[in-house]
């Protein structure tokens, strides 16, 4: 895996391109049929809690953090494929508009490549319809003109790598690599020219030779286009080869943010570290220090999310420190402890390392 990315200057960060401010959101609670005669009701799952992130121009942003911490939910109200419950989500300082128009046109601009290429691609299309199809959906210039269309998909084609362009034309998502499905629906995405891509898990379904040359791929087109990129991950791995800076979350929160240096190579919150553990470029050989599965998000802890499973806990330091109490009863918010480099932990406030 090649070195990390320098560690960007904080006031070198390019404009807010998108901002999420206090996003919520819930999923009512299910219950069985018999549950239901007996008048039982289920619980609300918290599954994004107060989500405040920014990611800027030309930047990539991981969106790191174990399964079932709400990263793809995020990323899903991002795209605005879900109504929250509330919060904000701004695109070039201007609200996300509900409208079907509205959407409409931020989704030209903010571009989504799901985890799974297979499932996102329509076997019964040849490529070549697969990737007009988003020049026919947004209207672009020159779509109903077959020969404008055919230049704006060859183009897509051979940015996301696929040379020459004609030869994949006719062909059906089940005759590619898996390598070349993904590709493909990247094509589909910067076939609109957007200025965002919001890449869920862009490389987990695919193997080991292939993944760095689609990361590779997507780092070209931030250096080239100047594209923001938000990767959704659970591998601290993928974001130390890529990312400039790194938000972590668990169970709905974000409990770390910053430059991609600092944050992986210094965590200050107990749960990024445990995540570093298993990542040999971090250099961990604690194996591994997290226990357990992350808790049920429709029964939140008290205090601390994270203490359940914190070692500081678990082990007595955080009662030594005095802290106890507070970590198992006390909710905390994220407080700057460098600039950039903001932490959801009650040891940073005693100058401890976790």
């Amino acid at each position: 895996m090649s070195d990390p990315q320098p560690e960007p200057d904080v006031a070198e960060l390019g404009v807010p391109v998108v901002e999420v401010e206090g996003l919520e959101v819930n999923f009512k609670g299910r219950v069985g049929f018999f549950s239901g005669l007996l008048g039982r009701k289920g619980s609300d799952a918290k599954a994004v809690d107060g989500v405040s992130i920014t990611l800027h121009e030309g930047e990539v942003l991981a969106l790191a953090g174990e399964s079932g911490c709400g990263k793809t939910t995020t990323a899903r109200a991002i795209m605005g494929l879900l109504i929250p419950d509330a919060g904000t989500i701004r695109y070039r300082g201007e609200p996300l508009a509900r409208s079907r128009r509205g959407l409409r046109g931020y989704r030209r601009q903010v571009q989504m490549v799901f985890q799974d290429p297979t499932a996102a691609l329509n076997p019964r299309q040849t490529i070549y319809e697969i990737v007009a199809e988003g020049l026919r959906i947004h209207g672009v210039p020159g779509g109903p003109d077959a020969k404008t269309e055919e230049q704006l998909v060859a183009r897509a084609l051979s940015r996301a790598g696929l040379r020459p362009p004609e030869r994949f034309y006719l062909l059906y998502p089940h005759e590619l690599s898996g390598g070349q499905r993904q590709r493909v629906v990247i094509a589909g995405a910067l076939v609109v020219d957007p200025t965002v891509i919001v890449a869920d898990e862009p490389v987990s379904n695919l193997d080991a030779s292939v993944r760095g040359e689609i990361l590779a791929l997507l780092m070209k087109l931030r250096e080239g286009s100047r594209i923001s990129i938000l990767i959704v991950t659970h591998d601290l791995g993928l974001a130390w080869t890529v990312a400039d800076r790194v938000a972590v979350m668990y169970l709905g929160r974000v409990v770390e943010v910053g430059p991609a240096e600092e944050v992986l190579q210094r965590p200050k919150h107990p749960y990024t570290k445990a995540l570093l553990n298993v990542v040999p470029e971090a250099g961990g050989t604690e194996r591994p220090i997290l226990q357990g599965e992350p808790p049920d998000p429709t029964r939140i802890p008290k205090g601390c999310r994270f203490h359940p499973r914190c070692p500081v806990v678990a082990s007595g330091r955080a009662e030594r420190l005095g802290i106890l109490n507070r970590c198992i009863g006390e909710d905390l918010a994220l407080e700057e402890i460098a600039p950039g480099h903001d932490v959801a932990c009650y040891l940073t406030g005693l100058g401890e390392e976790p």
